[in-house]
């Protein structure tokens, strides 16, 4: 006997499929899982990064005062040094010489000068008698006034020379201090000061017990930086040591490089032990402001949001979440205010939906388009109210911290965050949030 043959109904396939699809779809949802951080105390710090060089706090470049050849060298590289130290010796064979030359030429301009001094007085007696006329005096004591010149630059010159051999010869240290640098050795020829292909032989550094960092910060962050303030910087040829210093002076004139302004920042730093030498690149942080035993949360907690969510209902639960700890006048004024808002934006919706259905058909899809666009409405403004929380300035704003509650469900609160590391936010709304598991990202 031959089994009846059933028919299949294709409207209760159709309808079996789409339950299978939205059960498959309801359990993603409800499925997802998280990633969850504590809020936890702990001390923050908002500060600004910059880079600099160590340098001396006060550094002279030493130059010869006259030419010739090195003969002797005193000092070396690292030696310290007092005030008056003789650094090295030129030689001075060549000066002696012209010193006794000169010696020469003075006694020759003194004789005469004695001589026509001796001339001048017998031309003075004649013209007490009229003997000679005024001409011939005047012409006397002319000669007299032109020897005793050559006189004194003889003396001049005499006395430059022997200047040279007692004192420019000997290259001294107008500081206390120590040797950075010497360029030069026994038997160079150097050059005096005053020639433009002269050039320093030594470089001398005050103390480097007290050092200090050339650190430059951009116009952006310079605001944030006065005198007095803390500093921290490390090296990276000293890894797991911090060091601290103080800034002492923001110099004014602005460096433009690539459009960039920035500014030249002078930290007074410590040199007790010696470990810092000069020219070190080190990475500078000006303490802007620091709070410590405060709570904190991960920013990363701070910024998420559910994905699965719709941005009306993102809004909505922030808003209610937002509720919490007003009064009910507050609480009343909160909710007329959205409803005015929400009124207005459905108002502006509705002109919009007109005007463009008169000119492309199809109003109510065009409503369904302009509806449908994501981060319309509250989510927009919770959006705003993150990027705040991430600048520079020190406002305190609103955030949102996901969580999921007692009875496992999604669920938001709002807390009020105040500064920021960059890494972490402190949270300054209730002291009974230490220890709360927030979530800090969906798990893929």
């Amino acid at each position: 006997m031959k089994k009846p043959k059933t028919r299949q109904c294709p409207a209760l396939a159709l309808a079996v499929l789409a339950a299978v699809l939205f059960a498959a779809c309801s359990g993603k949802k409800s499925g997802v899982s998280y990633e969850f951080t504590n809020v936890r105390r702990g001390t923050l710090e908002r500060t600004v990064s910059s880079s600099g060089t160590i340098n001396p706090v006060a550094t002279v470049k030493v130059l010869p005062q006259m030419s010739g050849k090195v003969e002797k060298i005193f000092v070396d590289y690292n030696d310290p040094i007092r005030r008056g130290d003789i650094l090295a010796e030129l030689n001075t064979d060549m000066l002696r010489l012209k010193r006794d030359q000169q010696r020469a030429t003075v006694v020759k301009a003194r004789a005469n000068f004695e001589l026509q001094q001796l001339s001048f007085r017998n031309q003075q007696a004649l013209a007490e008698r009229n003997l000679i006329s005024e001409f011939e005096l005047l012409t006397s004591k002319t000669n007299l006034d032109n020897q005793a010149a050559d006189l004194a630059v003889a003396e001049a010159n005499l006395r430059v020379i022997e200047t040279e051999i007692n004192q420019y010869a000997f290259i001294t240290s107008p500081i206390d201090g120590i040797v950075l640098d010497r360029r030069i050795n026994v038997g160079d020829t150097v050059v005096d000061s005053s020639s433009s292909n002269s050039s320093a032989i030594f470089t001398l550094a005050e103390n480097l017990r007290e050092m200090q960092i050339e650190a430059t910060v951009g116009e952006l962050d310079v605001a944030a930086i006065h005198r007095g303030q803390p500093v921290r910087f490390t090296l990276e040829s000293l890894p797991g040591r911090s060091f601290t210093g103080e800034v002492e002076t923001l110099r004014m004139v602005p460096s433009v490089s690539n459009n960039v302004v920035s500014y030249t920042v002078i930290v007074k730093v410590e040199n007790q032990d010696g470990s810092l030498l000069p020219g070190m690149t080190c990475m500078v942080e000006f303490i802007v402001e620091r709070s410590e035993d405060v709570l904190m949360v991960s920013n990363a907690a701070l910024r998420y949001q559910p994905t699965h969510l719709s941005a009306e209902r993102i809004a909505d639960m922030v808003f209610n979440a937002g509720l919490e700890g007003m009064n009910d006048e507050q609480r009343q004024a909160a909710i007329e205010a959205r409803a005015q808002a929400q009124a207005a934006q459905n108002a502006n919706q509705n002109a919009n939906t007109g005007i463009t259905g008169l000119m492309m058909g199809g109003g109510q899809q065009n409503t369904r388009m302009m509806g449908s666009v994501p981060g319309g409405g509250g989510g927009n403004r919770q959006r705003q109210n993150q990027g705040q929380g991430g600048g520079r300035g020190q406002t305190v704003v609103m955030r949102n911290l996901w969580y999921i509650s007692d009875d496992g469900k999604l669920d938001v609160m709002r807390v009020r965050t105040g500064i920021s590391s960059g890494s972490f936010t402190e949270i300054r709304t209730r002291e009974d949030l230490e220890g709360k598991q927030v979530i800090l990202r969906e798990r893929i």
